[in-house]
């Protein structure tokens, strides 16, 4: 059981550490995007299915900022920045279907550290930006993430503009 725990904190580890570096490579080039070419995609795992009323889609969710989950604190300032659009993912491969559709130039994304070091392989030749915000709670179900830490990423702009 020791073992299963260790390579299990292993992974994690080189996950952090990839995913870390990743972030670190692209975040000028991520600052130099305006915000209405930037889309944010969340794990329907953040929902709380309990009181959630988004609005489903193909492979997709649309938050209706009900106040149940922290996504409709993150839909709320996409918008005040203008990004491009949120979506609240039910699958990861739809991303794909969404950059070809919305064309994109910088995705930011929120997941566990697994599922940010797929979407960065996923998107790694599609000619965009990535920043990845790791849950602080992950989980298939209820999980959470850092509201601070996704704000600053948010806002991030190139100040030397």
């Amino acid at each position: 059981m020791k073992l299963c725990k260790s390579i299990s904190r292993n992974k994690n580890n080189a996950y952090k550490i990839f995913i870390s570096k990743q972030n670190e490579l692209q975040a000028k080039k991520f600052a130099r995007v305006p915000f209405n070419k930037r889309i944010v995609v969340v794990p329907h795992c953040m929902r709380n299915t309990l009181t959630c009323i988004a609005i489903e889609n193909k492979g997709y969710c649309t938050c209706k900022e009900c106040g149940g989950c922290k996504i409709g604190e993150i839909s709320k300032l996409t918008k005040k920045l203008n990004y491009s659009a949120l979506y609240v993912l039910k699958g990861g491969r739809i991303i794909e279907n969404i950059i070809r559709e919305q064309k994109p130039q910088a995705v930011v994304g929120i997941a566990c550290f697994f599922e940010g070091k797929q979407g960065f392989k996923l998107l790694r030749n599609k000619n965009l930006t990535v920043q990845f915000i790791p849950l602080s709670k992950d989980g298939c179900t209820a999980t959470d993430i850092d509201l601070q830490e996704v704000k600053i990423i948010l806002e991030r702009i190139d100040s030397t503009k």
